[in-house]
């Protein structure tokens, strides 16, 4: 997906900054499923940076070379003064603005919050995620070299959250924890898949051999007795009541 993504971008914006942006985001994707939810880890400052950058290439043909100082708040009011029309919106407002909240966040986090006892690293690491995922998601909406309803396909996999529990061994998907159900394996697995889904020979080659023989039994019961999940025709997916299922039941992480 990542290599889709950056054949995509780099046919419109430079291929340095598409790969300095591509790099950071998943440096802050692999520090925040790999348990840690440290703002530190996954503070997304670098990607900002990248981003930035590809925003000033696109609205005045270069941009500042990597190791000044970026002038963001200057950067900001002057994408926010491109006229009407001239730029999308995107460009001009939602992107910078929402690049400025994880620097707000960043560079405020050890002060802006009150002495409750909370620690708000999840929350706020969570919050620079979403953004993350957002804006590269909004880069590739604007600048995709494929048709609008690749574009579609790739930005709703893209913001579609990953399974730590699953290792993708050349599209081979291992489940890392040996302890689940034979339903939660199912849907974890499904979880990864997202808005691709799965089909019923990939699941039964997925799942443990001592789950194949039941494995109709339980995608039955996964589907008409839970709502977990819908098949239609080869494919089956998880729905939305099985993603808050999964979510809620905290089996992402391998054990």
């Amino acid at each position: 997906m990542i290599e889709e993504i950056r054949a995509s971008l780099s046919a419109q914006r430079s291929p340095k900054l598409v790969d300095e942006l591509l790099e950071s985001y998943q440096e802050a994707k692999n520090a925040f499923y790999q348990g840690g939810h440290r703002l530190q880890a996954v503070e997304g400052g670098r990607f900002c940076e990248a981003a930035f950058r590809l925003l000033q290439e696109a609205t005045s043909g270069s941009f500042s070379p990597f190791g000044t100082t970026l002038r963001t708040d200057d950067l900001i009011r002057s994408l926010a003064g491109i006229q009407r029309g001239a730029q999308p919106d995107s460009i001009r407002l939602h992107i910078p603005r929402s690049l400025r909240v994880v620097y707000d966040i960043r560079n405020n986090r050890d002060t802006a919050h009150l002495a409750d006892g909370i620690d708000p690293n999840l929350q706020d690491a969570t919050l620079v995620i979403g953004v993350l995922d957002w804006v590269l998601a909004e880069f590739l909406r604007l600048w995709h070299a494929v048709t609008a309803s690749e574009a579609q396909d790739i930005v709703e996999t893209l913001v579609t959250r990953r399974a730590p529990v699953i290792q993708d061994f050349d599209g081979f998907l291992k489940v890392l924890d040996p302890n689940l159900t034979a339903g939660e394996h199912l849907l974890a697995l499904l979880y990864h898949c997202g808005q691709s889904g799965a089909t019923l020979e990939q699941l039964r080659e997925w799942a443990r051999p001592g789950m194949r023989s039941n494995l109709g039994r339980t995608l039955g019961r996964l589907e008409h007795m839970f709502n977990y999940i819908h098949r239609r025709g080869e494919h089956t997916f998880i729905t939305k009541r099985g993603i808050q299922y999964v979510d809620e039941a905290h089996i992402l992480m391998p054990a």
